[in-house]
């Protein structure tokens, strides 16, 4: 568990980080370097859930390289199911990490949604969705990793 006071918006006992697969930890049909080692960390903290579409056809390769279990989505109704995974875990235990509009609403509902915008970009509702926005996936699991910053950022 991950364990945060933010001044000015409380205490925060998180659990659960859902993640969207495909240019938020994986980028053109491969994991994003520094990506698996972050991921093996915050695994002993919280229980991580990846969720994908499997637009790449590479789900199945990169939870071998991963690590964490990659849960396959039905295409068309994507934003549905992932805010359906945070609202199954508990919104107020769940952080939410993705780019895509099918990302906006579990970033939104989600005890702390992070939207990444990386090589791939970000849909603008996922940026107005989150709570905070990085520049890569990378910054965001070291904001999870090393919570001083997220209190820096995301303080009132």
């Amino acid at each position: 568990m991950i364990d945060i006071t933010i001044p000015g918006r409380g205490s925060y006992q998180f659990k659960y980080l859902v993640l969207d697969l495909n240019g938020t930890i994986a980028l053109d049909g491969g994991v994003i370097s520094g990506v698996a080692e972050q991921l093996c960390q915050l695994g002993r903290l919280v229980d991580i859930s990846i969720v994908t579409a499997d637009t790449q056809g590479s789900a199945s390769r990169l939870e071998l390289e991963l690590g964490p279990k990659i849960d396959k989505i039905e295409p068309g109704t994507e934003d549905a199911q992932k805010l359906a995974l945070v609202k199954q875990l508990g919104e107020k235990n769940t952080i939410c990490i993705g780019n895509g509009s099918n990302d906006a609403s579990m970033l939104r509902e989600s005890a702390l949604g992070i939207c990444v915008l990386g090589t791939e970009g970000a849909a603008t509702e996922a940026i107005l969705s989150a709570d905070v926005v990085v520049g890569d996936i990378n910054a965001a699991l070291e904001l999870l990793l090393k919570p001083d910053r997220l209190v820096a950022t995301w303080r009132k």
